[in-house]
């Protein structure tokens, strides 16, 4: 799977991450929050930090402790939770958010797997784009700003008392 990007879906204001099935159609569309939509869209930018950010400082002590991530995967959706896996070398699995597995993934650069099961019932099939159309151009303007201008106002206060953030109805796991 390639990661096609962060999207901000509206009117609600949902952030996205698409997934892409390599040379086919589908596309996956999970949905994560605001911070780990940054987290993504940083990595997938090739944004180096001064200092590490957790996902780095995951890789870090990862690496640290003689091992190395091997590839990702999302396995599972259940009740709109999107299920994913981090395989390290030796074969050992660790579950993961999914949000968390593609970031991680971006940063080690090592490849996004997709369950069919996950994406027989999650994908959708995506739309030739012409890449001459000033209408998509626009469109895909306006949405990098739309998103930009949300990262830019977000708060703390904007995701409740949960300390894990707004990732509850379809969100990842």
């Amino acid at each position: 799977m390639d990661v096609l990007g962060v999207r901000v879906r509206l009117p609600a204001s949902e952030v996205v991450v698409l997934l892409a099935e390599r040379g086919g159609q589908l596309v996956v569309p999970i949905l994560i929050g605001p911070r780990e939509g940054a987290a993504i869209a940083s990595a997938q930018a090739g944004i180096v930090p001064p200092r590490p950010q957790t996902h780095d400082l995951l890789l870090d002590v990862v690496t640290i402790l003689g091992s190395s991530l091997v590839e990702v995967r999302v396995v599972a959706l259940r009740e709109g939770t999107f299920y994913a896996e981090l395989e390290l070398a030796g074969g050992i699995v660790v579950d993961s958010r999914a949000s968390d597995a593609i970031a991680l993934a971006l940063r080690a650069e090592v490849p996004i797997r997709c369950a069919p099961d996950v994406l027989a019932t999650a994908g959708i099939e995506l739309e030739e784009e012409d890449p001459d159309d000033a209408d998509q151009q626009e469109r895909a303007t306006r949405e990098i700003e739309e998103f930009r201008n949300f990262l830019d106002h977000v708060s703390a206060e904007d995701f409740g008392d949960s300390p894990g953030g707004n990732e509850g109805t379809q969100a990842d796991r």
